[in-house]
Order: structure tokens, then C-alpha cells, then sequence
């Protein structure tokens, strides 16, 4: 990429969307714009994996709104992806060109290792450049990525069908949160990570790092209870949150 470029990312997630824009400085990034919609499109599947129509509605609006901020800019410049809710949705080939022609550019559907190799190199970007071994935890609106690494090389990678919103939906469906249905919750989360504790041990890493919206605010609601002693790792590109 030429000195002076203008890029772009675009993230399409399963509760939110984001595009950040920077300019290449002498092989620094200099951010210029972050716009972010808040689109739950996790909770627009239906029974069948389908997404709703008022969904593909709702991604398309905002990939149109995205797309007029990236108007004019090469094709190779932009690189969108999409994570969770493209890759299950079982009719994403009846929407991702309506997306794509929305948004002005390709979208490429990566897998969830793929995601969680991103994540990392997003995280190792906003940490000091030291040679422990973390482990960066991503919780999504469709799927947690863990991925354990040292400076910028990710060593161990997984992704499990574990989200905000797809937990949200599935054992919290009318928004009441009740003892037993968080248990319940809680120990369908234990089991679902429970086969990667071999690999993500805790004596395979010094430091945990949390990232996402998720992470913000699990660290605001502990900070605000005295609870925890998480400090903000600061702005970065892309957003890194939380660390513990």
C-alpha cells in the first residue's frame, strides 16, 4: 500500500457492524472516521437458520449508509468481512449480493479461525510489544473466539457457536433474567468450552485479554461494583477493549 493511502476495514458481526478508516503514514495507520451500526443480525434467524426479511432490510440499510463513506475509494483499499450469522445463515446467497450491491465492494464470509487470527492481530496492535503469551477472548453476537499468541503471532486458534445474542435468544427470549435460567445459561457455557481447557489452560499463558463490546461492558458493571481492577487498554485500530 502506497504512503498516503486511504483504507478501510469493514466488520460485519452478528450484533454490530463497524467501519473504520484510516490513512497509510510512512507505514503507520492514522485513524480518520469509525462509524458503527448496531444491527443484532444474529437475532434475525429464524427456527429454520433463515435470515427475516426485516433483517436483510436492516443490513442493507446500513451497509448503503457504509457505502456512501467508502464511495470513491479502490477496490483494493476496502476489505470487508462478515463472521458468524453469514457463515450459519442458510440463505446468505440469496442476501450477500444485496449486501455487497449495498455496500459498494465484495464481502468475503471467513471462517471462525480466520475471524479469531484477526481478533489477535487486532488485539497485539494496542498491547506493548512484550514475548508473554496471552490469551485474547472475543465474545461476538454469534461466536466466542479464543486465541492464545505471543507479539504479534497467534499460536492457538478456536471458535466455538457461543454468543451474546445467540445466548440471549436462546435461553433469555423475552428479555426476563431469572436465577435458574441464568444457571442454566451459565452451565451450557461451562460444557461448550469445557474440550478446550487442555489446549487454553491456564499454564499456556501469563495475561487474558478481553475484547469487544461485550468485554466494555462486562469491565464497566465490574469497575462500577468495585469487583474488578480491569483497566481500559485505550482506543485502537481496531478497537481493543478490556484487560484483566
Amino acid at each position: 500500500m502506497s504512503d498516503n493511502s486511504i483504507i478501510a476495514a469493514v466488520d460485519l458481526g452478528s450484533n454490530s457492524f463497524r467501519l473504520q478508516v484510516a490513512r497509510v503514514v510512512e507505514g503507520s495507520l492514522f485513524p480518520l472516521d469509525s462509524l458503527k451500526e448496531t444491527v443484532r443480525l444474529g437475532a434475525g434467524l429464524d427456527a429454520q437458520g433463515r435470515l427475516s426479511e426485516a433483517a436483510i432490510a436492516e443490513l442493507v440499510a446500513a451497509l448503503a449508509r457504509f457505502g456512501e463513506r467508502l464511495a470513491g475509494l479502490p477496490p483494493q483499499c476496502v476489505r470487508a468481512v462478515a463472521t458468524n450469522t453469514f457463515r450459519v445463515a442458510r440463505n446468505s446467497a440469496q442476501f450477500l449480493p444485496l449486501a455487497e450491491a449495498a455496500l459498494g465492494f465484495p464481502i468475503e464470509i471467513i471462517a471462525g479461525r480466520e475471524e479469531a487470527r484477526l481478533i489477535y492481530i487486532g488485539a497485539a496492535h494496542s498491547l506493548p510489544s512484550t514475548r508473554e503469551r496471552r490469551l485474547v477472548v472475543d465474545i461476538g453476537g454469534g461466536s466466542t473466539e479464543l486465541i492464545i499468541g505471543s507479539q504479534y503471532r497467534s499460536f492457538r486458534t478456536e471458535s466455538l457457536q457461543l454468543g451474546c445474542v445467540g445466548w440471549s435468544m436462546r435461553y433469555f427470549p423475552d428479555g426476563v433474567i431469572t436465577r435458574e435460567r441464568l444457571e442454566t445459561a451459565e452451565l451450557a457455557a461451562r460444557g461448550a468450552f469445557l474440550p478446550l481447557v487442555p489446549d487454553f489452560h491456564t499454564s499456556e499463558w501469563q495475561r487474558a485479554i478481553g475484547t469487544s463490546g461485550t468485554a466494555r461492558s462486562l469491565a464497566d458493571i465490574l469497575e462500577l461494583n468495585d469487583l474488578s481492577p480491569w483497566v481500559s487498554l485505550g482506543q485502537a485500530w481496531p478497537p481493543c477493549a478490556k484487560k484483566c
